[in-house]
C-alpha cells in the first residue's frame, strides 16, 4: 500500500474509532459512512454483521442481520470472524471481495482484521448495553417498567419539570374476568392496545408504564388530566378487526396532581403517594378515581402504626370478643349471636373502622379471625363446662382466606381443640367479586356443612351477585343487609317493604334460616314480624356487648318484646 493509501487508513481509521467511542454521541449514519470509505480503500464488496443474544438463538437464526456496506459485487468470503461474549451472546462479521479482485496482502489483511475486531468489539458492547436498557428497563412482554417510571422522574427532575403534571397509578378492573371470557392470548392484545391508546393520548407530554399485571403508572401534563380520566371510565377495545368484537375496559385511578413548588428528591416520594391511593380505588366500593390529599399522608401513618402495633397487641391479648345478640322477635328469647372484634389498648376501645380495614390489606385478618375464633370457643367451652345457657354464636371470616387450601383443617382444629359441638359455631362470610372466589367459597361452604358447621351469607343484597350466590352455594343461614330495612321508620317505603318481603319469602322457600341486620326501630320491628322473619341483630336490642354482659343478659332469658 503506498503512503496516500496508508494515510488514508490511519485516517479512517482515527475517525471510525472517534465515532465508536464519542460519548452521547454516536451516529450510525457517520458510522455507516466511514465503514463505506474503508470498504472501498480496500476493494471490499460486502460487509455483514450479525448478532444473537444466546448460543441457541443462533442455532435457530433468531437475531439481527446488518448488511454494513453491499455494492453488489461481493461473492468470494475473505474474512470471517465470531466472538462469543462472556453473557454468551454471539456476534459475526463477513467480508466479501469480487471473484476478480485480487487476495489481500499480509499487510492490508493485518489492517482489516484490526478494524474487524475494533468494530465487533464495538457492536458487542453496544448490543449489549442495549440488551442492559431492555431488560432493566422493560418488562418480559416489551411494555416500560417501574425502572423506566423512575428514570423518568429522574430526568424530568433534571429538567426542572415535575411541578406542572399529574402522576397517576391505575388497575384494570375485572381484568381477570375479560381473560376468561375471551382467552388470555386475545386478553393480551385488549391490554396492549389499551395502553397504546394511553400512550397515544399521552404523547411526547408524559410516560406509561406497567408496573405488574393489570397495574400501570403514568406522569404527564396537568393538562391532560380530565381526557385520561375519560379513558379510564371506559373505553372500548376492539379486539376482533374482522368481526368488529371489542370489550369495554375500564380502571380504578389514584391521582397526584403535582403542585407547584413542589420539592422531588426520589421516586419513592411520587410512588408513595400515587400507589396507595390507587388501591384505595381499586377497593372503594363508591368511586373508581381516588386524589391524593395530604389527609392520605396521615392515614398511611395510622396504618403503618396499626401494622407495627399489631404483633404486641396480639401477643397481649387486647382483642376482645364483643357479642351482639340474635333475637327470636316473637318471643323475645336470644337465639343467637354475632361475635365482633374489639381493640382494648390502654383502657381505651379502639374503632374497628380504624383496624380491620387496614389488617385485610394483609393476611394480618387472618390471623385475627383465628384468634376470635378462639375465644369465642373458649367462652363457649366455659359456658358449656358450668352449664350455662349457650346459643350459636357466628364468626366472621375475611376474603383473604379464601387462598389456604387448608383453611378447614385450620378451622377444625381451633374449634376441636376447644372440645365445641360443631352445632354451637357459624361462620359468616361475605359475597365475593370474582369468578375465582366464588369457587374457592363454594368448595369452603361445602366443607364446613359437611362437618356440621352452620355457614352464613353476609350482607347478602350488596354484591354484583347475589341470586347466584345463593343458587349455587348451600348456604344456611341467609343475613340480610341494612339496605332492605326502611332508612326512615316514620315514612313508609314501598319499594325497599317490597323488595325485603320477596327476599325473604325466597329465602324461606329455599330453607334458609333469615336474619335480618341492622334493626333499629319498632317499625323495623314490625316489617320483620308481617313477613315472618323471626331473628333480628341490631341496636333496637342492644349494641356489641362483652362478653360478661352479653352472658348475663343471655342468662335472663333475653328481652320484653
Amino acid at each position: 500500500m503506498d503512503n496516500a493509501k496508508t494515510e488514508a487508513y490511519f485516517s479512517l481509521f482515527e475517525r471510525l474509532i472517534d465515532s465508536m467511542t464519542a460519548p452521547d454521541r454516536f451516529v450510525r449514519e457517520e458510522f455507516i459512512g466511514i465503514l463505506s470509505e474503508i470498504c472501498e480503500l480496500f476493494h471490499i464488496a460486502k460487509g455483514v454483521t450479525e448478532f444473537y443474544r444466546s448460543i441457541s438463538a443462533e442455532r435457530t437464526g433468531d437475531g439481527e442481520v446488518l448488511v454494513d456496506y453491499d455494492n453488489g459485487r461481493g461473492e468470494k468470503v475473505v474474512m470471517f470472524r465470531r466472538i462469543v461474549t462472556p453473557s454468551m451472546s454471539v456476534i459475526k462479521s463477513t467480508l466479501y471481495m469480487a471473484e476478480e479482485e485480487e487476495p489481500l496482502s499480509e499487510e492490508n489483511y493485518y489492517r482489516i482484521d484490526l478494524i474487524l475486531r475494533a468494530m465487533l468489539s464495538f457492536v458487542s458492547r453496544n448490543r449489549l448495553q442495549n440488551l442492559v436498557e431492555r431488560f432493566s428497563f422493560y418488562d418480559d412482554d416489551g411494555y416500560p417498567n417501574l425502572n423506566y417510571f423512575m428514570r423518568h422522574l429522574d430526568k424530568m427532575n433534571e429538567k426542572g419539570g415535575i411541578p406542572g403534571n399529574t402522576a397517576i397509578h391505575f388497575n384494570l378492573r375485572h381484568f381477570t374476568l375479560i381473560n376468561r371470557e375471551i382467552g388470555k392470548q386475545t386478553g393480551d392484545i385488549v391490554m396492549r392496545r389499551y395502553f397504546d391508546q394511553m400512550s397515544r393520548l399521552i404523547g411526547d407530554k408524559g410516560v406509561v408504564c406497567r408496573v405488574g399485571g393489570d397495574n400501570f403508572t403514568a406522569i404527564f401534563r396537568s393538562e391532560l388530566l380530565q381526557s385520561v380520566l375519560f379513558v379510564t371510565e371506559g373505553f372500548p377495545v376492539v379486539y376482533d378487526n374482522e368481526r368488529g368484537k371489542r370489550v369495554m375496559v375500564s380502571a380504578s385511578v389514584g391521582v397526584f396532581v403535582i403542585p407547584d413548588g413542589f420539592r422531588y428528591e426520589k421516586p419513592a416520594e411520587i410512588i408513595g403517594k400515587i400507589f396507595p391511593v390507587g388501591q384505595e380505588a381499586k377497593f372503594s366500593p363508591d368511586t373508581n378515581i381516588v386524589y391524593y390529599t395530604e389527609e392520605n399522608d396521615v392515614r398511611k401513618e395510622r396504618i403503618m402504626k396499626v401494622q407495627s402495633l399489631f404483633a404486641e397487641a396480639m401477643d397481649n391479648d387486647e382483642f376482645r370478643a364483643y357479642y351482639q345478640p340474635k333475637v327470636d322477635i316473637e318471643t323475645g328469647r336470644i337465639v343467637g349471636a354475632e361475635a365482633l372484634c374489639r381493640w382494648v389498648r390502654d383502657g381505651k376501645i379502639i374503632p374497628p373502622i380504624e383496624f380491620i380495614p387496614v389488617l385485610e390489606q394483609s393476611t394480618d385478618i387472618c390471623r385475627l379471625d383465628f384468634r376470635m375464633l378462639d375465644l369465642v370457643c373458649r367462652d363457649i367451652r366455659r359456658r358449656l363446662d358450668a352449664g350455662s345457657p349457650v346459643v350459636r354464636v357466628s364468626v366472621n371470616l375475611s376474603r383473604k382466606h379464601l387462598i389456604d387450601v387448608d383453611l378447614l383443617e385450620h378451622l377444625l382444629k381451633i374449634i376441636d381443640d376447644n372440645r365445641v359441638p360443631h352445632e354451637y359455631i357459624e361462620l359468616e362470610l361475605t359475597e365475593t367479586t370474582t369468578d375465582v372466589e366464588f369457587r374457592d367459597l363454594k368448595r369452603i361452604v361445602g366443607d364446613l356443612r359437611r362437618e356440621g358447621i352452620h355457614t352464613t351469607v353476609d350482607d347478602f343484597g350488596i354484591g354484583y351477585s347475589s341470586l347466584n350466590l345463593i343458587r349455587e352455594i348451600p348456604w344456611d343461614v341467609l343475613k340480610l343487609d341494612r339496605c332492605f330495612l326502611p332508612a326512615d321508620s316514620d315514612a313508609e317505603d314501598v319499594n325497599t317493604a317490597l323488595m325485603f318481603s320477596h327476599v325473604v319469602s325466597m329465602a324461606q322457600a329455599m330453607g334458609l334460616e333469615c336474619v335480618a341486620e341492622g334493626v333499629e326501630t319498632h317499625g323495623h320491628i314490625e316489617l320483620l314480624k308481617k313477613n315472618n322473619c323471626r331473628i333480628a341483630q341490631g341496636f333496637y336490642f342492644d349494641r356489641p356487648l362483652p362478653s360478661e354482659e352479653f352472658e348475663r343478659r343471655l342468662d335472663s332469658h333475653g328481652y320484653d318484646v
